[in-house]
C-alpha cells in the first residue's frame, strides 16, 4: 500500500511577543480576582502598541485589582524596559449576561448554572508524544521555553523578549519521521552589526539543536534551518506590532492539528464555556487516548447560553478507535458532568491557575487538572 506521506506544520511565540504579552496580563487580572474571591464573573481583554497598554472589559468581582502595579511587574517580568503607560477600561458585567450565567433569570432552569455563551468546544489529543500532544507544536513551544531560559539566565544575552518558533514535521502513515524545517526568529540586541552568520550559528548549535536533537528526528541532510529570515530584528513587542488579548488561539491548543471553535481563552473566568469547556474537552480526549481506546481523538462539546447542559457531544478517532465510537460517546456522558458547574467542580477551576497558561500552550503541561490521566472513561466502555 502507497505510504501517506505530508508535511505539517505548527508556530508557537515567546511569552514577550505583543499578543502574548496582553494575554499574560489578562490572565494575570483573572488569577488577581479570582484568588480573593472565587466567584468573580471576569471577561478581561488587552491591547498593547508602542508605550500603551489598555486594559479593559467586564468584572464583577468582590476584590479590588492594583492594575498599573501588576501590569508593570509582568512587563518587568518578560524582560522590557517598563515604560509603559496602563489605561484602565475596565467595568462591571452585563446583568443580563449574569442572570443567564446564574441561572436567576430562565425560569426553565432556575437556580441552575447555565453557560455563559453559545458555542462548540473542541479538545484533541494523539500517542505521538509523552504528552498526548501533536509533535510539531510541542517542539515549537519547546524552542522558545529555551530560548526563554537561556536569556533570562544570561548564557544568551544577544536575544531579547520577542520571538516566534515554527516546525514542519514529515509524516508517514500518520506517524512522524523526521522535521523537514525550523523556522527561528528572535528578536536581539543590535550588537552583530551585518555579521548575521555569526547570530544564525550561534542559534542553531546552542538553543536549536540542543532542544531538537533529543527527539532523533533531525535529519543533517534534509532538515533546513530558517533564522531570523529577514536578517535583522532589533525592533519588537509592542514598538513592532500591535498586541491583543486572545489572538494567538492555535498556538494556545494544538497548532492547528485538530479542530478550534473559535473562542479565546485568557482573562475569561470558567463560567466562560469557550475556555473550562476548551479544557474539559481536552481531558476527555486525552483520556481516550491514554487509556487506549484510541490512537488520536477530538472531542466536540457545544453549548447554548444560560442553558446547563450541553447541546451536543461528538467524538472523531478519524479511524484510530479500538471500540467503536458511538460506545465511547456514551461513556462520555456517564462518566463526566458536563454541565458549566459541573466542568469546574471535575477541574477545580475557581483557583488562580490561569497565568501560566497564557505563555507555551494551555495543553501538554502535566500540572493542570484537565491534564490528568484516570480510568475513569473504560468503566463505562
Amino acid at each position: 500500500m502507497e505510504k501517506k506521506s505530508y508535511l505539517f506544520t505548527s508556530e508557537s511565540v515567546s511569552e514577550g511577543h505583543p499578543d502574548k504579552i496582553c494575554d499574560q496580563i489578562s490572565d494575570a487580572v483573572l488569577d488577581v480576582c479570582l484568588e480573593a474571591d472565587p466567584e468573580s464573573r471576569v471577561a478581561c481583554e488587552s491591547f498593547a502598541s508602542q508605550s500603551t497598554i489598555i486594559v479593559g472589559g467586564e468584572i464583577t468581582t468582590k476584590t479590588y485589582v492594583y492594575l498599573d502595579e501588576l501590569v508593570h511587574n509582568i512587563i518587568r517580568n518578560i524582560g522590557y524596559e517598563d515604560n509603559f503607560t496602563v489605561m484602565n477600561m475596565i467595568h462591571r458585567q452585563s446583568p443580563d449576561i449574569d442572570q443567564g450565567v446564574s441561572g436567576t433569570g430562565n425560569e426553565v432552569y432556575k437556580g441552575q448554572q447555565g453557560a455563559g455563551d453559545q458555542g462548540m468546544m473542541f479538545g484533541y489529543a494523539c500517542n505521538e508524544t509523552p504528552e498526548f500532544m501533536p509533535l510539531p507544536i510541542m517542539l515549537a513551544h519547546r524552542l522558545l521555553e529555551h530560548a526563554s531560559k537561556e536569556r533570562k539566565n544570561g548564557r544568551l544575552t544577544s536575544l531579547l523578549p520577542d520571538g516566534k518558533s515554527q516546525i514542519t514535521v514529515r509524516y508517514e502513515n500518520d506517524k512522524p519521521k523526521y522535521i523537514d524545517a525550523v523556522v527561528f526568529s528572535h528578536q536581539h540586541k543590535d550588537i552583530y552589526g551585518n555579521d548575521y552568520n555569526l547570530f544564525r550559528e550561534n542559534i542553531i548549535n546552542e538553543l536549536i539543536k540542543p532542544v531538537l536533537e533529543k527527539t532523533g528526528l533531525l535529519d543533517k541532510m534534509r532538515t533546513k534551518f530558517y533564522v531570523n529570515p529577514t536578517g535583522r530584528f532589533v525592533i519588537g513587542g509592542p514598538y513592532a506590532d500591535t498586541g491583543l488579548t486572545g489572538r494567538k488561539i492555535i498556538v494556545d491548543t494544538y497548532g492547528g492539528m485538530g479542530r478550534h471553535g473559535g473562542g479565546a481563552f485568557s482573562g475569561k473566568d470558567p463560567s466562560k464555556v469557550d475556555r473550562s469547556a476548551a479544557y474539559m474537552a481536552r481531558y476527555i480526549a486525552k483520556n481516550i487516548v491514554a487509556n487506549e481506546l484510541a490512537d488520536r481523538c477530538e472531542v466536540q462539546i457545544s453549548y447554548a447560553i444560560g442553558v446547563p447542559f450541553p447541546v451536543s457531544v461528538l467524538v472523531d478517532t478519524f479511524g484510530t478507535n479500538k471500540v467503536p465510537e458511538d460506545r465511547i460517546e456514551y461513556a462520555i456522558t456517564q462518566a463526566y458532568d458536563l454541565s458549566p458547574a459541573g466542568i469546574i467542580k471535575e477541574l477545580d477551576l475557581k483557583k488562580p491557575i490561569y497565568r501560566p497558561t497564557a505563555t507555551y500552550g494551555h495543553f501538554g503541561k502535566e500540572h493542570f487538572n484537565w491534564e490528568k490521566v484516570s480510568d475513569k472513561i473504560k468503566k463505562y466502555i
